[in-house]
């Protein structure tokens, strides 16, 4: 799934960050899920990032590039099963569709179960389980990007066997600037 992708870097137009609406969320550990509880980044959820009509995949990717704190690396929905990154952050910008997702896991005491649509973005630091529990409309895709530089992402599950795995978040550094803000956005502010 992983590809390089050759593209136009180029900013695109934002919702003024004086408006927009960013959500943060810590998550509480569920068994071997550690959600927030190691770093205590907040998972944060940006509602129309993007102004409507929102942006297609490439011009998503295109903007990210331009900004250079996070590398588009795939098109794709969201995988239904509860699974989280232990090698590096996360960011899911939804260029199609509308879906509810679930960050936190099943077994989660207060899990974050939101919908999110065209023009949405997630930052989903490293641990926060997350999850498609339903495509609202029917061809629901994101654009998935990981910081610049960040080793490969791996697929957790909070199963026995996974903890040497989850003590090396407790060492990744957080993104220098906001990936769609650079030095003044949201990210930098947590």
């Amino acid at each position: 799934m992983a590809r390089r992708l050759t593209l136009e870097k180029k900013l695109l137009p934002l919702t003024p960050l004086s408006t927009v609406r960013v959500e943060q969320h810590q998550i509480p550990a569920a068994g071997l899920i550690p959600n927030t509880s190691i770093q205590h980044k907040p998972l944060l959820i940006y509602r129309s990032v993007f102004p409507s009509p929102p942006p297609s995949a490439s011009q998503i990717e295109g903007h990210l590039a331009a900004v250079g704190v996070c590398e588009p690396m795939w098109r794709y929905p969201m995988y239904p099963e509860d699974h989280f990154h232990t090698t590096s952050h996360e960011l899911m910008t939804c260029h199609r569709g509308r879906a509810r997702l679930n960050f936190g896991g099943e077994g989660c005491p207060a899990p974050v179960v939101t919908e999110v649509q065209a023009g949405d973005a997630v930052l989903i630091p490293a641990g926060v389980s997350h999850r498609l529990v339903e495509d609202l409309e029917g061809g629901f895709e994101m654009v998935g990007a990981y910081p610049v530089g960040s080793e490969h992402w791996d697929m957790c599950y909070g199963k026995p066997g996974e903890e040497e795995h989850i003590a090396h978040i407790k060492n990744l550094p957080w993104l220098p600037k906001d990936p769609f803000y650079g030095d003044g956005g949201p990210a930098v502010k947590v």
